[in-house]
């Protein structure tokens, strides 16, 4: 499978490229920079292009079975995610690239409060983290207003860190997954595991989210 990384050098991009070259995929890598060229698995083709980029975009998309988007505002520039993932989607839209978007845990339901979103619970998203929980929040409404791409938005657990790779995983779909001891999270390894097996065998789903 021909699969497009999109932000491919982030935490989580860069463990998808992993894990799909792993599988014997063949990944298209883009990011803002080249990465140098030790610090991408062998066979991996690295594309520079920013994210609102679309012309650069356009043909990367083309020629990919389906594409990833892993990208990740820095501080004080959440406002761009939502409009720069319309552009995406945009793209895909017209290239008739399916896209998975791993987005962000703020449009999840609380799992105790249906009606409550994480976004609003201050138990699983403090303070620090509200700016770019609104943002995801803000992306996943912009992909849901979006009808002529094939999407589907991955919203990770409360806490999304780098750790080890045991490949399991559970699978939820618009509610955040906690588990015996209420915590909510999942390594980045086993969520970029979770993310390639679903380019595999697509779930049809438009929501998901996988924990621990």
């Amino acid at each position: 499978m021909k699969i497009a990384v999109i932000g491919a050098t982030g935490m989580v991009g860069s463990r998808v490229t992993d894990e799909a070259v792993r599988r014997g995929h063949t990944v298209t890598a883009v990011s803002r920079r080249l990465p140098a060229s030790d610090s991408l698995p062998e066979g991996v083709d690295p594309v520079a292009a920013d994210v609102t980029d679309l012309d650069a975009l356009r043909p990367v998309l083309a020629a990919a079975d389906v594409a990833v988007l892993t990208i990740r505002p820095a501080p004080g520039s959440e406002a761009t995610l939502a409009p720069a993932t319309t552009g995406v989607l945009d793209v895909a839209a017209a290239t008739g690239t399916p896209l998975l978007i791993v987005g962000g845990a703020g449009p999840l339901r609380s799992p105790d409060e249906p009606d409550l979103l994480i976004v609003d619970n201050p138990a699983y998203i403090p303070a620090e983290w509200r700016d770019i929980a609104v943002a995801s929040t803000e992306q996943f409404r912009a992909a849901e207003r979006h009808s002529g791409a094939k999407w589907t938005y991955l919203s990770p657990p409360a806490i999304l860190e780098p750790g080890e790779r045991t490949g399991a995983y559970r699978k939820g779909t618009d509610t955040l997954l906690v588990d015996a001891d209420g915590l909510s999270r999942i390594s980045a390894e086993d969520l970029a595991v979770g993310v390639v097996d679903e380019l595999e065998a697509p779930s049809g789903l438009s929501r998901l989210t996988f924990a621990h």
